[in-house]
């Protein structure tokens, strides 16, 4: 039997690069484009989707104030801003859509889009699990910022645990405190707490900074805190609720499961995705923590790597925290196989230099990853 000890795992004060991902990253794995999952929402076959009380309403709310005729959808974050304006100004629209209607209808597109996202399954061999797979070889030196809502990075990470690596989420986890009312949660590691180091091993701590949330945070707008749910990411339109699952884990989650609220006030959880809209609301506590921990990781990089990522208008708010935070001698690395002129542009306003790599995700991995991060070329 393997000993072990708890110790604490130190963190590099400069960091080899910083991986920043955005939608074109996951779409090997399956995951939607954002200007599919209206299409989706309209147009899907899925009983419960179909049936629920969120896609009628959705779709009655866009009906009414969108042209969809031609059978062409408006833009997320068109729908998305259009709803916040409302919102933000505490107007109703005409004596049907009063402001609390408003909320109500971008709750349920929200709930539509948690939903529509946690439908595919990663490959548990996919582009993710190579990038990992290199990451440990080559060097563990790097942290990770994702705009995307989906798992794939996070569920492609398990084999590296407790040998290589701990996810650190930068956030303080519900999961952490050892709530008896969330046993089937609280075997999650702190990685800022002493860990246990089996014999044999060598773990470092990895950041993973989910800037937009993700389908496996549960946040209680009660008491403020986040609960991680690990490898549970669905949602029942039915209830407009989650169920966790007792004991899951990455192999063989248990079919029992149980409403899951919050261990501590008992309110429902919210989905915690902030929706790609141009008026973006990031006074939300753990959003502002993960602000912070981002433009600290962009300080400490000699190399930022943008894969599948393309700075949209929404995002405003992330080309401001990379140009204030980079330093000036920091590389700009682009890989995206859809280059144009409006991308490169972009990359272009943060360095006079950067360097563009027109391939997928899957052919950076196997032609220039190994390059980049091996610790043996750092200068």
């Amino acid at each position: 039997m393997r000993s072990y000890k708890e110790t604490y795992i130190k963190y590099e004060d400069n960091r080899d690069a910083l991986f920043v991902f955005g939608a074109g990253a996951s779409i090997a794995e399956g995951a939607p484009l954002q200007r599919d999952i209206l299409k989706l929402i309209y147009e899907s076959d899925d009983e419960q989707l179909n049936r629920s009380e969120a896609a009628l309403q959705v779709r009655t709310f866009i009906n009414e104030n969108f042209d969809t005729s031609e059978g062409v959808y408006p833009t997320l974050e068109s729908i998305f801003g259009y709803l916040d304006y409302f919102i933000s100004r505490r107007e109703g629209l005409g004596n049907e859509y009063s402001t609390s209607r408003i909320t109500e209808i971008k709750e349920y597109l929200i709930r539509l889009v948690h939903y529509i996202i946690s439908k595919p399954s990663g490959q548990r061999d996919g582009a993710y699990r190579k990038f990992w797979n290199l990451v440990s070889e080559k060097n563990r030196n790097i942290s990770v910022v994702t705009m995307n809502y989906d798992t794939f990075i996070d569920e492609s990470f398990d084999f590296l645990y407790p040998d290589r690596a701990y996810i650190d989420y930068c956030l303080e986890l519900m999961n952490y405190h050892h709530y008896h009312e969330i046993n089937a949660f609280d075997w999650w590691v702190n990685p800022r707490e002493p860990v246990p180091v089996w014999e044999g091993g060598d773990p470092k701590p990895i950041k993973i900074i989910k800037l937009h949330g993700s389908l496996n945070w549960k946040y209680c707008n009660c008491c403020n805190q986040v609960l991680l749910t690990a490898w549970d990411t669905k949602i029942d339109l039915d209830s407009m609720g989650f169920k966790g699952y007792i004991h899951a884990h990455c192999e063989h989650p248990e079919t029992v499961k149980f409403d899951l609220t919050c261990p501590l006030d008992g309110n429902s959880f919210d989905t915690f995705i902030v929706p790609p809209s141009h008026i973006k609301e990031l006074s939300h506590p753990a959003i502002n923590k993960l602000l912070d921990e981002t433009a600290i990781e962009i300080r400490k990089a000699k190399k930022l790597v943008f894969i599948g990522y393309s700075f949209p208008e929404a995002d405003v708010h992330i080309k401001a925290l990379f140009r204030k935070n980079m330093r000036n001698d920091t590389e700009i690395h682009v890989v995206n196989p859809y280059l144009n002129d409006s991308i490169i542009s972009n990359y272009k306003s943060l360095s006079s230099s950067p360097i563009f790599y027109e391939k997928t995700f899957e052919s950076f991995i196997e032609d220039d990853l190994t390059n980049l991060i091996d610790s043996s070329n750092r200068s």
